[in-house]
């Protein structure tokens, strides 16, 4: 091996050898400061856990559905004459949504009014008739086979005027339909067919109505929240309250009632379908809109209240940080029992009223940690120049975490 490889190998291992000791010098001071950090109190944010009554909610998503819907269509065939509605806007039950040409049915109309007076009058010639034979017959002029076959020929042509009346019945009728009303009030859609078409007797609806004051929101529940939905509209007559909130789960929309819990359980998701109903009287609930629901099922008195952002989610449950009286924190094991409205969820166990839970600066903390309590929204004091110094001063010591001077 020549002496130019030999040197190369020997700066290599000098190298090597003070690129290990640099790092291994800065690791262990920065371990050294880290353990000075863990033994400093953490400032966190406490809030003492209350008692109130609390209404108990079941979520969901449901869905904005019309509490009526109806298809205009025609009930004569003819030649749409006009149409007498806004799209999008509300009509009335009764008014006039459209026309259509009635010159066809007035004409099948006049044709039975015809033949009604044609009948009649041969009805009144019949009964003339019978009459002279029922006079001559005691006269024993006309026998009795004459006289009865007269009687048979009346009764033929009043059937005929009977006939007659119902066939102007039905043309009165069929002529009526020319003229289409509103059969219910509600909003009307895009129409689906324009004037001067032809249309025919229940062929392609002309316009759809919605009916929305009120509306229905329908959604579907686990079955085990059954008996207490079913409970909760037994224990009240009006109807269970229920909330409806927008998308975001955020902003409140409308407030209904419990109205139909359906007659069985859909065996492929275990759930069963539940119906509200909202006067919807300012016309914030749509058809079809998608909206958050929660169905008031009862209320505990007395529940343990705390934020929501005290309840933490660990690999063996759910837990809260409780402040203790040497300002040190201990980890209880909860058991959340759902919302409770402002942020807040109501605690079934592991809680007593009073006691106090950490809500921010959790991340930071195991059992045990020393912590600095602070009242929400207060902000953790400013250090005073000596720990500031003394702070510096472990931070430049090689036992602080400070690089040796060399």
């Amino acid at each position: 091996m020549s002496r130019r490889k030999i040197a190369l190998i020997a700066v290599a291992a000098v190298l090597v050898a003070l690129v290990g000791w640099r790092m291994f010098s800065n690791k262990a001071p920065s371990g050294a400061w880290q353990r000075g950090a863990d033994n400093d109190p953490v400032p966190v944010t406490v809030v003492a856990a209350v008692t109130q009554d609390v209404p108990v909610y079941l979520s969901a998503l449901g869905t904005v559905q019309a509490f009526s819907t109806v298809t205009v269509n025609a009930q004569v065939s003819g030649q749409l004459k006009a149409l007498h509605f806004a799209e999008g806007k509300e009509v009335k039950q009764g008014d006039l949504i459209a026309e259509i040409d009635p010159r066809t049915v007035q004409a099948a109309l006049d044709q039975a009014l015809a033949r009604k007076k044609q009948d009649a009058a041969q009805l009144t010639a019949s009964q003339s008739t019978l009459a002279r034979y029922e006079e001559l017959m005691k006269k024993n002029f006309v026998s009795a086979q004459d006289l009865e076959n007269q009687r048979q020929t009346v009764r033929q042509q009043q059937a005929l005027v009977a006939a007659d009346d119902a066939a102007i019945s039905s043309a009165q009728t069929q002529l009526s339909y020319t003229r289409i009303s509103a059969p219910i009030t509600g909003v009307a859609g895009i129409r689906q067919v324009d004037v001067g078409n032809l249309v025919s007797a229940n062929g392609t609806g002309i316009v759809t109505l919605t009916q929305i004051h009120p509306i229905n929101i329908l959604f579907a529940l686990p079955e085990q929240n059954l008996e207490s939905v079913r409970n909760a509209q037994a224990d009240d007559s009006a109807g269970a309250e229920v909330v409806a909130f927008d998308r975001s789960d955020a902003h409140e929309i409308a407030q209904g009632v419990l109205k139909v819990v359906d007659n069985q359980i859909d065996t492929a998701t275990g759930t069963f379908k539940v119906k509200a109903q909202f006067t919807n009287a300012d016309g914030s609930l749509w058809p079809g809109q998608f909206v958050n629901v929660r169905v008031k099922v009862r209320t505990v008195k007395g529940g343990i209240v705390v934020p929501a952002t005290a309840v933490q989610r660990g690999p063996e449950g759910s837990y809260a940080y409780v402040l203790q009286a040497d300002n040190s924190v201990q980890m209880k094991t909860v058991v959340p029992g759902g919302d409770a409205g402002n942020d807040t969820v109501l605690v079934s166990s592991g809680l007593a009223s009073g006691e106090r839970v950490v809500t921010e600066g959790q991340f930071r903390l195991k059992a045990g940690s020393k912590v600095t309590p602070l009242a929400p929204g207060e902000a953790p004091a400013a250090p005073t120049a000596e720990e500031l110094a003394k702070l510096k001063a472990k931070a430049g010591s090689p036992s602080g975490g400070g690089r040796p001077r060399h």
